[in-house]
């Protein structure tokens, strides 16, 4: 993976991790790699240990050639990610519900040089 598109993936996901932690839940783990498939947030509230993927699309440029950015977790991604899910659960058990989410960010420059995000943050994305 190129420089840019990690650094790019990285901004994505802390601007997810400042929303969630903003919004209630508390950030247990980035970027948990498992035989199968990756999880780049594992977040807790009082009642769900939550599995999010993060999708980030720069600018309205990418959004019109590549779509929506949940619209990238495709059947085989999905896959994936449920796999990691249950490897991080049979390696550390919790009392919490599982669930899996998608946060789609799409990040715009205004002509004032002010970067706005739209996060849209889809609970229960896809079951397991």
């Amino acid at each position: 993976m190129a420089d840019t598109t990690r650094q790019t993936g990285r901004q994505g996901e802390n601007a997810a991790c400042d929303w969630l932690t903003r919004n209630g839940y508390t950030i247990t783990r980035r970027n948990y790699t498992a035989p199968h498939g990756e999880i780049d947030i594992i977040a807790e509230d009082k009642k769900y240990i939550v599995f999010v993927e993060v999708k980030y699309r720069k600018n309205s440029v990418f959004l019109s050639k590549y779509g929506r950015p949940v619209k990238a977790v495709n059947k085989e991604k999905q896959k994936h990610i449920i796999h990691a899910a249950k490897h991080y659960l049979k390696m550390n058990g919790t009392n919490k519900k599982p669930r899996i989410d998608v946060i789609e960010i799409i990040s715009n420059q205004e002509q004032d040089g002010f970067v706005s995000l739209n996060i849209k943050h889809y609970k229960n994305a896809f079951g397991a």
